[in-house]
């Protein structure tokens, strides 16, 4: 009898197919759904023109997409522990030059958002340092944009010295600072003038927060760890436990920050809007993309963690690519929202 084994991708295919989808997929979506709604013109009203109006979406889903890599390559230490550095070693080895990288990406993208926000408020002008300055000093968007620069550019720092000194530079410290920074983003999306702004706005921070650790957790994992059958033995069910929360978190967070948000719009009236609404459509879209992330992480946690944990080879790679793409469809569909007209 003929033993078989299940042949396992190599490093680089898992990498394209991993952030392959998770790119691709977060800027076609960011595109579409922009051609979608966008503004038609209005005589004497100008309008940013195409490289802000497509420019800025697509800025600002790579923007994310850098901060759920750092927020993925923090959680990694906690994920694969510290009994065995000999074991693990070789990728936080890895793992910590990336986080730099990725910190780097974020702050430089954060900058140049701040820059294309300012033109998107002044269109037909070349933003000049006093604009951005005066933007920056009166708007929330580009105050909060700035603060999420600055902790990744603090990250970056941190974790130069993580390149140097390993784990004795504590993971919860990157973890931390890498949250900080994720919380100003939802401020960059429609405010609620309501005695509920406040509840949603946590709400928006814990979606934000749910999905930044749900996406970058099990890309990190696809990318580095899944090739270890060992490791991604102890990884993985650590990680279900964690993305299970996330699940629901994300789920119940988007779906209810969607609906208060059109509900305290003034003129907007549930449930017809999700239909008529530009904005509702993409609250649906979003809520069916989520709703597909459903059975693939139920996949992974119920047919894919049993054998894994007896060290058997499984297709997770390819699972788990599939996942994060559609992570990637809805991390479009997110950024879209936040300037789509509910109106």
């Amino acid at each position: 009898m003929t033993a078989t084994t299940e042949r396992v991708p190599e490093s680089g295919a898992v990498g394209r197919l991993v952030v392959g989808g998770l790119v691709s997929g977060a800027v076609l979506a960011v595109l579409v759904a922009t051609a979608l709604t966008a503004e038609e013109a209005v005589p004497g009203i100008a309008l940013p023109g195409p490289l802000v109006e497509y420019g800025l979406p697509v800025l600002r889903v790579l923007l994310d997409l850098a901060a759920v890599a750092v927020v993925g390559l923090s959680l990694l230490p906690k994920l694969l522990g510290f009994d065995d550095p000999d074991r693990t070693e070789p990728v936080m080895r890895r793992a910590r030059p990336l986080a730099v990288s990725f910190a780097w990406a974020w702050a430089l993208l954060a900058l140049v958002v701040i820059v294309f926000q300012t033109a998107e408020l002044h269109p037909g002008s070349i933003p000049t340092p006093a604009m951005i300055a005066g933007y920056v000093d009166t708007v929330g968007a580009g105050q909060g944009m700035l603060f999420s620069a600055a902790c990744a550019l603090a990250y970056a720092g941190i974790g130069l010295l993580a390149v140097r000194f390993g784990e004795k530079v504590p993971a919860e410290l990157r973890i931390v600072i890498a949250v900080f920074g994720l919380l100003p983003i939802p401020v960059t999306g429609h405010a609620v003038e309501s005695v509920w702004h406040d509840p949603i706005m946590v709400s928006m921070e814990l979606h934000v927060i749910g999905s930044a650790a749900w996406t970058g957790g099990l890309a990190v994992i696809a990318l580095l760890v899944a090739r270890d059958r060992e490791l991604l033995a102890r990884t993985l069910p650590k990680f279900s436990r964690l993305a299970t929360l996330a699940l629901v978190l994300v789920s119940v967070s988007g779906l209810v920050n969607g609906l208060a948000t059109m509900a305290l719009t003034p003129g907007v009236e549930l449930p017809g809007a999700l239909l008529t609404n530009e904005y509702g459509v993409l609250v649906l879209a979003k809520t069916a993309l989520v709703g597909l992330l459903i059975p693939l992480a139920a996949h992974i946690r119920f047919r894919l963690l049993p054998p894994i944990r007896r060290r058997e080879g499984t297709a997770v790679a390819a699972w788990a690519a599939a996942e994060v793409t559609v992570m990637g469809l809805a991390y479009g569909v997110a950024v879209a929202l936040t300037t789509a007209s509910i109106t």
